[in-house]
């Protein structure tokens, strides 16, 4: 089994780690509504916050009353 023959420093790995999350973040289109908005985060759309095409949180009927 292969070992390092020296440590890696905190910083060196961290640093290498950074690049792996450094590309563009992918946009979907939510079937319901067709907005735009990044892959698994809750959108706003009209007053409504939608995850997956449904209905989260529904702010129309409260600014109504």
């Amino acid at each position: 089994m292969a070992h390092p023959k020296r440590k890696i420093s905190k910083t060196r790995r961290d640093k290498r780690r950074t690049h792996i999350k450094a590309v563009v973040p992918q946009i979907a289109t939510c079937s319901t509504t067709g907005e735009n908005h990044l892959y698994h985060r809750a959108h706003w759309h009209e007053g409504k916050l939608y995850y997956r095409g449904k209905v989260l949180v529904d702010n129309s009927e409260v600014a109504e009353a």
